[in-house]
């Protein structure tokens, strides 16, 4: 319950206009800003520098250009084009071709065949790429997954979709887009949701992510355990080892300045890591997140401010 009541409260300061306004101004003024642990920067060639220096140590990257739903079918074009001028910045920079996006920042929100026709021009523009759809709260889950089924069918084959496991319904969403062939990230979830349609309590999330891990693991489509738990990594080695499978049948994924160090020792030792570098000027609401899963990141935040303010 501490787990959902510490979503809760970062869901309730996220809509703080002071409290964003504040952390807007300070947290990312200087290289050593308190949101620049968890945020590759504000421009694509700040993020650039970022997935570079990830990939000299052996990781692999996924970027995200962060930001919100949009509302008009302009602000929709508008952040179409964007994703567009971050792959061809990642083209030009010669970096790893992997890219994260939300539907709703497409035009989802605005209308669904916009969002759609957005995701295709990104696709069809995006050779050599991977475009992972992430997931947002459960009220898009049917809609993301019906819209990457739709595009699967079409023939697109670069792209994958994002479980999550706190979800009643993702043992059925797994086997479906399972049985695809597609490739699926698992995360446990990071959006405060009811309990009529996720779990609330930690110990059977974490049953559900151990038990979604196995069957992923299982179908052998190169599944992303997207995980900073070391009990949940532990039972992706353990059954992997027993399935047989070599060590790049399927990879890691951790969030950018989070446990830098199980990163790098998960690569010392053989596996496929990669980083998922988030960064843009909306910040904020991805911040906030990222410290409703971790409440003991708020100090570190809170030493940075003050320092800041001075």
């Amino acid at each position: 319950m501490l787990d959902n009541a510490s979503k809760a409260l970062f869901h309730l300061l996220a809509a703080s206009r002071h409290l964003r306004t504040v952390a807007s101004r300070y947290g990312m003024r200087h290289e050593r800003a308190f949101a620049r642990r968890f945020i590759a920067g504000e421009t694509i060639e700040e993020a650039i520098v970022a997935a570079r220096a990830i990939e000299a140590r052996g990781l692999l990257h996924t970027l995200d250009l962060l930001g919100e739903s949009v509302t008009s079918f302009a602000e929709a074009d508008a952040a179409t084009r964007s994703y567009l001028d971050v792959a061809r910045a990642i083209t030009d920079a010669g970096i790893i071709r992997n890219i994260s996006l939300k539907l709703t920042q497409l035009g989802l929100d605005v209308d669904r065949a916009t969002a759609v026709d957005n995701l295709r021009k990104i696709l069809e523009r995006t050779e050599g790429f991977f475009i992972r759809i992430d997931m947002e709260s459960s009220a898009y889950t049917q809609v993301t997954l019906d819209i990457f089924e739709v595009l699967w069918d079409q023939g697109y084959r670069n792209i994958g979709v994002v479980l999550q496991a706190d979800l009643y319904r993702t043992e059925a969403d797994e086997e479906r887009i399972s049985a695809l062939g597609a490739r699926v990230r698992l995360v446990k979830g990071a959006y405060r949701e009811k309990k009529d349609v996720a779990y609330q309590r930690k110990a059977d999330v974490d049953a559900q992510y151990a038990k979604l891990t196995r069957r992923l693991l299982e179908r052998g489509t190169y599944p992303a355990i997207a995980t900073h738990d070391i009990n949940m990594i532990t039972v992706a080695r353990e059954h992997a080892a027993k399935l047989g499978l070599a060590k790049d049948a399927f990879e890691f994924q951790m969030l950018y300045g989070i446990r830098r160090d199980l990163q790098q020792a998960l690569v010392n030792d053989g596996y496929r890591v990669r980083v998922y570098v988030p960064f843009g000027r909306q910040w904020f609401p991805y911040f906030m997140r990222r410290l409703g899963e971790r409440p003991a990141n708020l100090m570190f935040v809170l030493r940075g401010l003050a320092a800041d303010r001075g």
